[in-house]
């Protein structure tokens, strides 16, 4: 005798439409551990499809799953373009020239045309001095820059010692060069730095004044020479000693003033040997200078 499984009843809840209730297939199927449901398309291992619901597809990118902690590389986010072997990208900050292949390019800014030259100036400290100077390549701009910058340094700073106050004048003629060099340049084409501010002219600037100190102490200079007693000491002129004896101040004065004591009668140069005061006529006193390389003697005779 055969016997047919009890099959499931149509609607075993009376009253409800059909289609509703506890699914036909009220006990779960289980399977043993080496047998595997086939997976549809779209349907997640582990995920349980029932009936009725409807099967989900995705189009374009499969899914994919999170990264796991540590599994980008440092600074590495999806869809960052990460360099090749080999391939290397620009640093951040790096200058970049803008000049043609082989054209001369400025030092400071990288603007073109450039030429090479050297710009100076001096400083003087009393006794000792410094030497300066700033070397190119120089666009026009960052030249003329230069230039009116250490000038006017050297305007200021220059003349303070004996040697700088003969240094200083030759370190600014030497600067007339690389001007003229930068002036016959072209306007600069932009690089990828900032260009010097070349400010005004040197004659729009007050350091310009400091080129009078050395004319006014080659005035002191001449102005004292020329009333020294040696440059006013000649036969005729009268003298008057303001010191003594052993230490002799002879100046001179005009001879009808009532301080006139001598009355020059001959004048030795290059010698300070008085004994010569004898082939003057009337000489009766003589006075003896000597300092440096500057040597003289006076023969003079009582004013009357």
């Amino acid at each position: 005798m055969t016997t047919s499984p009890p099959q499931p009843p149509q609607n075993p809840y009376p009253g409800q439409p059909a289609g509703y209730g506890p699914p036909p297939q009220q006990f779960p199927q289980y399977t043993q551990p080496d047998q595997q449901q086939p997976q549809q398309p779209g349907q997640y291992p582990g995920q349980q499809q029932y009936p009725g619901q409807q099967q989900q597809q995705f189009h374009g990118q499969p899914y994919q799953q999170a990264p796991q902690p540590g599994q980008y590389p440092q600074g590495q986010y999806p869809g960052q373009q990460q360099p090749q072997f080999g391939q290397s990208f620009p640093q951040q900050g790096a200058q970049q020239s803008f000049a043609p292949q082989g054209q001369m390019t400025c030092r400071f800014c990288g603007g073109y045309p450039a030429v090479e030259a050297t710009v100076r100036g001096h400083q003087g400290l009393i006794i000792l001095m410094r030497f300066l100077k700033l070397q190119g390549p120089f666009c026009r701009t960052c030249g003329i820059a230069s230039v009116r910058d250490m000038t006017s340094k050297s305007l200021w700073q220059g003349w303070w010692g004996v040697g700088s106050s003969i240094i200083n004048p030759i370190t600014m003629l030497l600067n007339i060069g690389p001007m003229q060099k930068f002036k016959s340049l072209p306007e600069p084409q932009p690089g990828p730095g900032r260009p010097m501010d070349p400010g005004k002219p040197l004659f729009q600037r007050p350091a310009i004044l400091m080129l009078l100190v050395p004319v006014v102490v080659i005035g002191l200079i001449v102005f004292a020479n020329l009333n020294s007693t040696e440059a006013k000491a000649n036969v005729g002129a009268c003298v008057v000693n303001n010191g003594t004896s052993s230490s002799p101040d002879v100046k001179v004065v005009d001879c009808t003033s009532s301080d006139a004591e001598y009355k020059i009668v001959g004048k030795i140069d290059d010698s300070t040997d008085d004994s010569q005061c004898d082939q003057f006529e009337g000489a009766e006193a003589s006075y003896v200078y000597e300092q440096g390389s500057t040597k003289y003697t006076l023969c003079l005779t009582p004013v009357k």
